[in-house]
């Protein structure tokens, strides 16, 4: 192999390299950002089921008020 071949592929081989290190990063921070975002709709999904269990509440106790009444 030539001298210039040698360097060339070598050149790209550090590209490569590079760019495998960016993508892991990238992945790395993906990653994290998925896992804030699941705690973030885990915590939703439970505020909205604690807001219907409320809302439950209030129309039974209206229901109950009604035939009361």
């Amino acid at each position: 192999m030539e001298d210039n071949d040698l360097h060339a592929l070598m050149a790209r081989l550090e590209l490569l390299i590079t760019r495998v290190e960016q993508l892991k990063s990238q992945n790395a921070l993906l990653l994290a950002q998925e896992k804030t975002w699941r705690e973030e709709r885990a915590h939703l999904i439970e505020k909205n089921e604690i807001a219907r269990r409320k809302v439950e509440s209030m129309i039974s106790r209206l229901k109950a008020l009604e035939q009361d009444s």
